[in-house]
Order: C-alpha cells, then sequence, then structure tokens
C-alpha cells in the first residue's frame, strides 16, 4: 500500500526515513481548532499547538526541537537549511518566506502547512538528502517539486532517478473546481485540466505534479501519490475549501536520521 495510517497520521513507506503527513486527528486543540491544530497562526491557543507539534512530530519519529518550518507565501523558492537553523520553530519561527526547504543535516526536522494544498515530502537515499514542498495551485503551475529536485542536485549532487517523492492528502480533481486562471497559468498540465462548464474547469494538483517529477527523471515507481481528497474528507483533514478561513492547518514533515 502507498501509504499507511498510523497513530493518527499518514506514512509513506517508500520514503524509508522519519516522516509523516497529519490529520486533524489526535491532538489537544479545542473548539474550531477540535483537535489537531498545527498552525501557529491560527488564533489557537500556543500551548495547545506546542503539544500538537510535539504529539506529531513523535508520531512521525521526528524530533520537535530540532525543527525548520516554513512561512509559505505560495511561491517556487526552496530554502536550503542546516542544524545552526533548527531548533525551537514556535520561538524561532521559519528562517525566511519559502514554499520548500531541503537539508542534508542528520536529525534536522523541516515541516510545512497545507490544508488543501498538497504537501510533497523528497527523500534522495545516495546523496542522504530529504526536501519538503508545499504546493498549492500556484506551486503547481511554477513547478515546485521540480524545482525543489533540481535545487537538490545542485546543492547534493542528487540525481532525479534517485529520488523517492510522496504526495500527501490534498484536494483532489473531483473538488478541485476552478475558474480560467488556473489552467491558463499551467499549459504544460493539459491532460489534467478538465472543462465542467462556461469558463469552469476540474484541475487534477496531484497529477500535474507527479507529471512534472517524472518529467524531470524521477521514476514513477518511486512516487507515492495520495488518493485522500481534503475536501471530500473534512472528517480526517483540514480543508479550506469546505470551512473557509476558520480552521486549524495540517503539517507534513520529514528528518533525516543520523546514522
Amino acid at each position: 500500500m502507498a501509504f499507511i495510517m498510523e497513530n493518527n497520521i499518514i506514512k509513506a513507506p517508500l520514503l524509508g526515513v522519519p516522516h509523516g503527513f497529519s490529520t486533524r486527528l489526535g491532538g489537544v486543540s479545542e473548539g474550531m481548532f477540535t483537535s489537531m491544530n498545527l498552525g501557529p497562526s491560527r488564533g489557537d491557543h500556543p500551548a495547545h499547538v506546542r503539544e500538537n507539534f510535539r504529539r506529531f512530530c513523535a508520531a512521525a519519529g521526528c524530533d520537535h526541537e530540532n525543527l525548520v518550518r516554513t512561512h509559505q507565501v505560495h511561491g517556487r523558492y526552496v530554502h536550503v537549511v542546516g542544524a545552526a537553523e533548527a531548533g525551537d520553530a514556535l520561538v524561532m519561527g521559519a528562517p525566511c518566506d519559502c514554499d520548500g526547504l531541503m537539508t542534508d543535516a542528520a536529525g534536522v526536522a523541516l515541516m510545512i502547512f497545507s490544508a488543501d494544498c498538497l504537501p510533497i515530502l523528497l527523500y534522495d537515499p545516495h546523496k542522504r538528502a530529504v526536501a519538503a514542498v508545499h504546493a498549492g495551485w500556484r506551486g503547481t503551475a511554477a513547478q515546485i517539486a521540480a524545482e525543489a529536485v533540481r535545487r537538490m542536485g545542485e546543492v547534493y549532487g542528487t540525481r532525479p532517478g534517485d529520488v523517492h517523492a510522496a504526495i500527501g492528502p490534498g484536494i483532489s480533481a473531483c473538488c478541485f473546481e476552478t475558474d480560467a486562471d488556473v489552467p491558463e497559468a499551467m499549459p504544460w498540465a493539459a491532460e489534467h485540466i478538465k472543462t465542467i462548464g462556461a469558463q469552469r474547469f476540474s484541475v487534477d494538483l496531484k497529477a500535474a505534479n507527479r507529471q512534472t517529477l517524472m518529467a524531470l527523471g524521477v521514476p514513477s515507481a518511486q512516487i507515492a501519490v495520495s488518493g485522500d481528497c481534503t475536501m471530500c474528507r473534512a472528517d480526517l483533514f483540514w480543508s479550506h475549501r469546505k470551512v473557509g478561513g476558520q480552521r486549524g492547518s495540517m503539517a507534513a514533515v520529514i528528518m533525516l536520521p543520523k546514522l
């Protein structure tokens, strides 16, 4: 099976390193944030978010005290981090505006956030490097997943054929209906876009990201794609399109283990 659920989080066994995609289950948040909200700026009680960070990272096998997180702007910049930038992410905040992080520093956990956008985790077992990417439709149009693999090649010597990738739970083609601006931004993904009405379109962001990774040389067998749609399963995941801004956030985390 490409993905499994364990201790209220989703995992992709093909990655082979500590990682996880959160659900909205298993945390301590209350009210509209019940129960696993990992968004530090959503308005949740800071103590609840801190405990949720601890629980999620523990379930993923990652170190919550040696963490780096993004401040996402729906771009394509992937920031290189090392041990010096890791620590208590709730106190330190994000190192910069970015929608992706990558490292070859063992023990450093990388975290990105989502609530319909796609969380994508990458691992190169040969050069021992990992990356975490946030891909909404703008990031998908900018091919941020492929950009992360290219950057891993520039910095660490990663070859696309060695990369293992997991595209986690996010909004699927069944629910992602858009105006014309989205398909116009990604003409290269025309086979994953369907016309469903007058100037209305259905876009398969998961397939589009898989396509960009494969076009770069990542083997199909090394790409796991979650079938979970966050909007269909708002009982299990946070979905911005389903509930709007009054919601929590999910996260994805990955860490290169120490030898």
